[in-house]
């Protein structure tokens, strides 16, 4: 298991239903909308998935580790060591808060940093890019607009 001393937490209120708000993480045909570009198949329970950012020229295959439908999603990195687990609460009014928890950086607290600060804002940027699509129907292109002179990896 992971050592658990740095976490981050993201999160973010999805004025739409528990339902509707997960299945836009688990579903590619709508993550690609405000995340990723391409996957290689929908998240479920015990599974791997590829996800690729084409404009970027990288990509990483995760595992599912466990999955509640409509409650919670906890997936582990096959090239980053850390894990991230999703929430899905319902709120009321068609209200849903997701809550994206990221853990398990490696490396003394000078390398962690950074690391997990840039967790932080990309988590961050994928919960707005979800809320966007979700409520409005407008894709804001938040990861590939970020470095419009391709990804600094």
């Amino acid at each position: 298991m992971h050592e658990e001393s740095v976490k981050i937490t993201a999160q973010m209120l999805v004025r739409k239903p528990v339902s509707e708000v997960f299945e836009a993480i688990v579903n590619p045909e709508i993550t690609t909308k405000f995340w990723f570009t391409k996957s290689s198949g929908r998240l479920d329970s015990n599974t791997q998935v590829r996800w690729d950012w084409e404009m970027f020229g990288v990509g990483d295959t995760l595992t599912v580790k466990e999955l509640e439908e409509n409650a919670r999603i906890l997936i582990e990195w096959e090239n980053d060591p850390t894990i991230v687990e999703w929430h899905f609460e319902e709120r009321g009014d068609g209200a849903t808060l997701v809550t994206i928890t990221n853990w398990g950086f490696p490396g003394t607290c000078d390398e962690v940093l950074p690391h997990a600060v840039d967790s932080k804002g990309g988590y961050t940027m994928v919960l707005a890019g979800l809320k966007a699509w979700l409520e409005h129907g407008i894709e804001l292109n938040l990861v590939p607009d970020q470095f419009p002179d391709g990804c600094p990896v």
